[in-house]
């Protein structure tokens, strides 16, 4: 099912206030930094399955003449959508899916990621959450308990 006309917020208990680019790791581009270049150098280049697939090839130093002999075996198996990107989850970044499914990012600060959570053609949907909300059960703070 192909997700469009979308606007996924920041996570409930994202710990950013306002956008800020991931940081590398010991120079190493990290997944989510990898998403951050992708969505904000080419807004609305890619749907949910393109962006994937693309992280996937350089993260695993696979050419885009190899791409397709290693196309089935990378969608045999589901994949993420935004909802659980580090950047809508901890970096604070909206996700929007345009009429085609296309994807960009907005800093959760700026007037278009007001704009979007506005407007009346999207559907709002929140990133997950880092951590379990605590149960009725549990009060905030207690540790879950172990199994004998």
């Amino acid at each position: 099912m192909k997700i469009a006309n979308t606007f996924i917020t920041v996570a409930d208990d994202c710990p950013a206030s306002h956008g800020a680019p991931p940081p590398m790791r010991d120079g190493v581009p990290s997944l989510a930094r990898l998403h951050y270049d992708l969505l904000t150098t080419q807004p609305y280049a890619y749907d949910i399955d393109a962006l994937n697939f693309k992280v996937w090839r350089l993260r695993n130093g696979v050419s885009e003449a190899d791409a397709d002999q290693h196309r089935a075996a990378f969608f045999s198996k589901g994949h993420p959508c935004m909802r659980a990107s580090p950047l809508t989850k901890r970096y604070g970044f909206g996700a929007h899916y345009d009429g085609a499914g296309k994807i960009a990012v907005y800093p959760v600060e700026s007037a278009a990621y007001d704009e979007l959570l506005n407007a009346p053609g999207n559907k709002i949907e929140k990133a997950m959450r880092n951590k379990r909300a605590p149960t009725s059960a549990q009060p905030a703070g207690a540790r879950p308990r172990l199994r004998p």
